[in-house]
């Protein structure tokens, strides 16, 4: 496979194959973080159980100590005291039928979270098909239907983030950004790698942790000890 050249100086600057302290897996990140813009920096964990079953998920949601570095424009689908409650609290569009007509009729997506009330789902459930293949279908488990809008929305807006298993039985959640430095990277991956490893379905059997990696945007995975963790 061939790198990029600055990709290329960056795997010239560490050992590829070791595993790092948190700390020292963090600084080496953020060195070969090269881009012109404010990279994310992700997590990436490989887990030992089997995704196909049911009893084997792990899916959460956790409002790192830090908060993620991205704005999220938030919108409530909820009606009365609720879409008052939403309002306040902060959310960048709220409304009912008609914001589901908008993105049904004219594609609209100009969101990265819909929080609404479980007495809205009927409604929401209409363009299931248009939210979900974007990860945008409100859901119990991560927070995002619920009666309690004011809460979900200012969580949204803290930081909230929201991890699970995918496919291949690994978990990609960011952690943040070059620009907040190493100690506020460590304080998010260690909040979120807690929260993981509080998450292990008791029908996991065997080595539950498999490898801890993180990585910028346009930088090289560096291996983690989660050994402390």
């Amino acid at each position: 496979m061939k790198y990029g050249k600055k990709y290329a100086e960056s795997l010239k600057s560490y050992d590829k194959t070791k595993v790092y302290e948190a700390n020292e897996a963090a600084e080496i990140v953020l060195n070969n973080a090269k881009a012109k813009f404010d990279e994310t920096i992700e997590l990436h964990v490989r887990l030992g159980v089997d995704p196909r079953q049911a009893d084997q998920q792990v899916r959460g949601v956790i409002v790192l100590p830090n908060g993620t570095g991205k704005t999220k424009r938030v919108l409530v689908i909820a009606k009365g005291e609720r879409a008052d409650a939403a309002q306040a609290a902060g959310a960048d569009f709220v409304g009912a039928e008609e914001m589901v007509q908008k993105i049904q009729t004219e594609n609209w997506f100009g969101f990265d979270t819909m929080i609404t009330t479980p007495d809205m789902m009927g409604v929401v459930g209409r363009i299931g098909r248009l939210l979900g293949p974007k990860g945008l279908m409100p859901n119990p488990k991560s927070g995002t239907v619920t009666m309690d809008v004011a809460k979900a929305v200012q969580e949204v807006k803290a930081g909230k983030v929201e991890y699970r298993l995918d496919k291949t039985a690994i978990i990609h959640c960011p952690i943040g950004k070059k620009s907040f430095g190493k100690e506020k990277l460590v304080e998010n991956l260690s909040a979120l790698m807690d929260a993981i490893i509080k998450a292990k379905p008791a029908a996991a059997k065997g080595q539950y942790i498999k490898s801890v990696t993180i990585a910028s945007t346009m930088g090289p995975g560096v291996k983690v000890s989660y050994s402390k963790m």
